[in-house]
C-alpha cells in the first residue's frame, strides 16, 4: 500500500506573514499606516518574537511593511524595486549566453502603450496633455542641443498616460525605465539623432490630440523600433 505524504505544514514565520497581510486587509490599513508593534503582533497573531521579525523582514523585501527604525513598523507604499532588480539580473545573464531578455521586456512595453494611447483617446476631452505639451516643448529644445535626455523621455510617457488616472501605469512604466537606467551602460547610446526622437515623440502626441487611434498605435510602434535596434545592438 503506497502512502501518499502530508503537504508540509507551512512554517510559523510564514504563518505569521499571512497573519501580518490578513491582519492590515481586516483593519482596512492603506499605505503609510501605522502597524502594531512586534509585541502586540506576538500577542494577536499568538507566534514567537523569532517568527514575528522573520515574517517582518520577508514583507518589508517584497514591499509589503515598511520598517523605519525609531519609529515604528508602517503598511509599505506600491514598490517594484524587486521586480526590477529581478529584470535586470535576468536580462544581465541573457547577454552572456548571446540571448537578449531586455529585447522581450521591449516587446511587453511596446504592446501596453499601444493599448494605452487607445485608452487615452477615449478619454477625449476630459484628458488634460498641457503638462504634456510643456514636455514636448523641452524634448524638441533638447533635441536642437543635440540631446533628448533620458530624464525628459519618460517625464514624457508619464505625463502623457497621467489621465487615465491608473497609479499602476505609472509604476510600471518606471519600473520599465528603472530596468534600462540600470543597463545603460550595455545598451549605449542612442541610435537615432536627438531630432528623431522628438519628431518620434511628437507624432505620438499629435495622433492623441488627433484622436486617432490607427496613427497612434503606428506612431509608438515606430518609436519603440529606436528602442529595439539598441538591443538588438547588444545581441550583435
Amino acid at each position: 500500500m503506497t502512502t501518499v505524504p502530508r503537504p508540509a505544514r507551512p512554517s510559523r514565520a510564514v504563518e505569521a506573514q499571512e497573519g501580518v497581510k490578513d491582519l492590515i486587509v481586516r483593519r482596512g490599513l492603506i499605505a503609510g499606516d501605522p502597524l502594531p508593534t512586534e509585541s502586540e503582533l506576538m500577542e494577536e497573531l499568538r507566534v514567537s518574537r523569532n517568527s514575528i521579525r522573520e515574517a517582518l523582514k520577508a514583507l518589508q523585501a517584497v514591499g509589503i511593511v515598511d520598517i523605519r527604525h525609531g519609529f515604528g513598523m508602517f503598511v509599505g507604499r506600491m514598490s517594484l524595486a524587486g521586480l526590477v532588480d529581478e529584470l535586470t539580473f535576468h536580462s544581465r545573464i541573457t547577454l552572456q549566453n548571446g540571448a537578449n531578455h531586455l529585447a522581450h521586456l521591449i516587446d511587453i512595453r511596446e504592446i501596453l502603450e499601444s493599448g494605452l494611447v487607445v485608452r487615452l483617446i477615449e478619454l477625449g476631452p476630459d484628458a488634460d496633455l498641457t503638462p504634456v505639451a510643456e514636455v514636448m516643448a523641452r524634448m524638441e529644445s533638447e533635441a536642437r542641443a543635440g540631446l533628448v535626455s533620458p530624464e525628459t523621455d519618460r517625464l514624457f510617457h508619464d505625463l502623457l498616460y497621467r489621465p487615465l488616472g491608473n497609479p499602476l501605469v505609472t509604476t510600471l512604466l518606471g519600473a520599465f525605465w528603472d530596468v534600462y537606467y540600470q543597463l545603460r551602460d550595455a545598451l549605449g547610446a542612442p541610435d537615432e539623432p536627438a531630432a528623431d526622437v522628438a519628431r518620434r515623440h511628437r507624432e505620438i502626441y499629435a495622433a492623441v490630440l488627433a484622436g486617432d487611434r490607427a496613427a497612434a498605435q503606428v506612431a509608438v510602434q515606430a518609436h519603440f523600433l529606436g528602442v529595439r535596434n539598441r538591443a538588438a545592438r547588444i545581441e550583435g
